[in-house]
């Protein structure tokens, strides 16, 4: 498979790169900084410079023709304006699912956050970032060309990864390790069983993959 991960320097983007290149997946991540590059190759990715806050449809489409899945993985990140949380957090993914529709691939997986509601209330920065992420989730899984799971983890931590890990569509809120983040997603774009679905994520008792082929029968 060929998949294309938007904010490909982020740090479960970094960690599904390694992931994916390990299983001979091909593999690109859309990046701003071309100073970035280097650490995309040494996870075993393409990368690709990109802005998406400024590019147009077309322009990311190029970037996602002949692939099989795409992942938005992009943020405007911690300390960033609440313009930036609409021009990235939201408007970056609806630009990103126009483009791998007009591209042709279906299979699209966007990682989101609990919480996320696009009729949120509150006025803070996070609120707005709620706001963003949950109208960005609407936007995804409202386009019939293509099949997309949304990703909502729990408190991420840069603890080692368990594999073990709760995944449904409530799981209360949790810690959950970036690790297994991205070897949740490795599992999701490998299969489009749960498209359609808004998964939450933390740690537990059940493997990965497992936890995936569980969410997508319950579906």
């Amino acid at each position: 498979m060929r998949i294309v991960i938007a904010g490909g320097h982020g740090q479960i983007a970094l960690r599904l790169e390694r992931l994916l290149a390990a299983r001979e997946h091909e593999v690109a991540g859309i990046i701003r900084k071309p100073e970035q590059a280097e650490d995309l190759r040494e996870a075993g990715a393409e990368a690709v410079v990109l802005d998406l806050e400024s590019a147009s449809v077309d322009e990311a489409a190029a970037v996602l023709e002949g692939a099989d899945a795409a992942v938005f993985a992009a943020g405007a990140g911690a300390g960033s304006t609440t313009e930036r949380k609409d021009t990235v957090d939201r408007g970056a993914a609806v630009l990103f699912a126009d483009a791998a529709e007009r591209a042709g691939v279906r299979r699209y997986v966007i990682v989101s956050s609990m919480g996320a509601d696009p009729d949120h209330q509150g006025d803070d920065v996070f609120d707005h970032y709620l706001r963003a992420k949950g109208a960005a989730d609407a936007y995804v899984l409202a386009k019939e060309g293509l099949d997309t799971t949304v990703l909502r983890p729990g408190m991420l931590t840069n603890d080692a990864g368990t594999g073990l890990v709760n995944l449904a569509t409530s799981t209360g809120r949790g810690p959950v390790p970036r690790d297994d983040v991205a070897a949740t997603l490795l599992e999701l774009v490998q299969s489009s069983a749960t498209a359609g679905l808004t998964l939450e994520l933390i740690s537990g008792t059940v493997p990965v993959a497992e936890a995936v082929k569980n969410a997508a029968s319950s579906a």
